[in-house]
């Protein structure tokens, strides 16, 4: 299926700006600590005064347990029933939820709110592949519609481990990019992958291009020889192709991570001395997103 076809003219997506900004971590190759990223990243933001949305865009819907911090069960609706019920042409799917009834806020901190995945994502190619409308800008228009980035500072997104129609979507309605990877061969082809689609992006000329803020190396193993070699490698690859964004410093694979997350809580959260150094690296991700959007 052809993601790219629009016969819609390219003035009709353009809105008065925002203040807010939408930042989106990406990558094909799942098992690489996204979700993990997006929650520190998140709340790195609100600790800086930052208002702050999380918006699960995988049907795993991972980034939504970690926000749910009561016992409660998640709604039967979720981020992609709003998607439906924002297409017109789609009225005999749509279902009896507001966003207001979606809109949850975090327990960890008052400048967060979040919106719930669920597995229906999954199915969002196939539901929407029949309607008029330009189908990469669902998200969007969903959006602009709700006027999220006139509410929050920062919509913060956790994108399935695909290149499908969903993480189109994610692509078109996001201003920058994080892009966590592990340091392998693997990595190096699906950055390869990443980055064609957002050439065709580029050419589609229905939205404004995403920038790419960096590349984050995460669950490092420090102690194998071969990462040093594998990131050089990769950073080298970046500056041939001449691909914007930094390669930021490799995140290690430390158990302090694992805790803060298995008690669902950010490394921010911890006042132990083991955690300075996880927050000092999420705080330089933060300062680049501000000052690079």
């Amino acid at each position: 299926m052809n993601f790219f076809n629009f016969s819609g003219n390219k003035n009709e997506t353009k809105i008065a700006a925002s203040s807010g900004r939408v930042v989106s971590l990406l990558n094909q190759k799942g098992g690489v600590g996204k979700t993990t990223m997006c929650f520190n990243i998140g709340h790195a933001l609100a600790r800086q005064n930052k208002k702050v949305l999380f918006l699960d865009m995988d049907p795993q819907a991972n980034l939504t347990l970690l926000c749910n911090q009561s016992d409660a069960p998640a709604s039967e609706f979720n981020i992609f029933h709003l998607l439906i019920n924002n297409i017109r042409e789609l009225k005999p799917l749509h279902r009896p939820v507001l966003l207001a009834d979606l809109l949850k806020k975090s327990t960890l901190n008052e400048n967060v709110d979040y919106i719930q995945g669920g597995s229906e994502l999954s199915g969002f190619e196939l539901t929407v592949a029949g309607i008029n409308a330009p189908r990469q800008l669902v998200l969007k228009k969903f959006i602009e519609k709700n006027n999220l980035l006139d509410i929050y500072d920062y919509i913060i997104i956790d994108g399935p481990p695909t290149l499908g129609l969903l993480v189109v979507n994610i692509l078109c309605a996001t201003n920058g990019i994080l892009v966590p990877f592990q340091p392998d061969q693997f990595s190096r082809k699906g950055l390869t992958s990443f980055h064609e689609i957002i050439n065709d992006i580029s050419e589609m000329g229905i939205t404004d291009t995403p920038k790419i803020i960096g590349y984050i190396p995460n669950l490092v193993e420090m102690r194998r020889k071969q990462v040093g070699e594998e990131l050089t490698s990769i950073n080298g690859d970046l500056k041939i192709d001449h691909y914007e964004g930094k390669l930021f410093e490799a995140m290690p694979n430390k158990i302090q991570l694992v805790k803060s997350i298995a008690q669902k809580k950010s490394v921010f959260d911890f006042q132990a001395k083991d955690y300075v150094e996880l927050q000092q690296k999420f705080n330089v991700m933060v300062d680049a997103i501000i000052t690079g959007l």
